[in-house]
């Protein structure tokens, strides 16, 4: 490892442009895109902002530990989903839940009730097709100055990536499962 001389002056100015509503994207194969959006929701709400997350890929009664906090510090989270499209019995149905909570996201989102709305695994129903890119975009350019959105999952369209402000993309480095190390409760639910 090389050690390096902390920097003793700012690196950069503070911008000058006006506070608005941003569109957050986290993408990429590694872990954590949905932490960082649940990160950005307890921020937002530790400065009393209305939050509201929407699951696409969960189902209504998932108990995950995110659910478990959310709840208890009053941040409404909801699974829009039936879970692992591999386990899906009906991939019909899947998109239609799909469907049907995006109409609750794209009224959240219009509404202009909430400073943050995060969209958790949304790209998946936009890539199988079941969610249509264009009203995705719309719906984006739409919402009222001062909402922020985040969308969440891998593979997100170029198309969303144009419009949004800020892309990270988590890079997989190295993941445990790779080792033969399973899913761990705390850890990935």
């Amino acid at each position: 490892m090389d050690i390096e001389t902390p920097p003793a002056e700012k690196r950069s100015d503070k911008p000058e442009g006006e506070r608005r509503g941003l569109v957050l994207v986290h993408t990429g194969n590694g872990k954590g895109k949905s932490t960082a959006a649940f990160g950005l929701a307890l921020r937002a709400h530790g400065r009393g902002k209305a939050v509201k997350i929407f699951q696409f890929m969960k189902v209504p009664t998932a108990r995950f530990g995110e659910h478990r906090m959310f709840e208890q510090i009053g941040i409404p989270i909801e699974g829009l989903g039936d879970g692992f499209t591999w386990r899906s019995r009906d991939l019909d149905h899947s998109a239609d839940l799909a469907r049907a909570g995006w109409e609750r996201a794209k009224a959240a989102i219009l509404g202009g009730e909430f400073f943050l709305v995060v969209l958790d695994e949304v790209t998946y129903p936009l890539i199988y097709g079941w969610l249509p890119l264009q009203e995705v975009l719309d719906t984006l350019a739409a919402r009222p100055r001062d909402v922020h959105v985040v969308l969440t999952g891998r593979r997100c369209p170029q198309e969303v990536i144009d419009v949004a402000d800020t892309v990270t993309e988590m890079a997989l480095v190295k993941h445990a499962f790779q080792a033969g190390v399973p899913a761990q409760r705390g850890i990935e639910d």
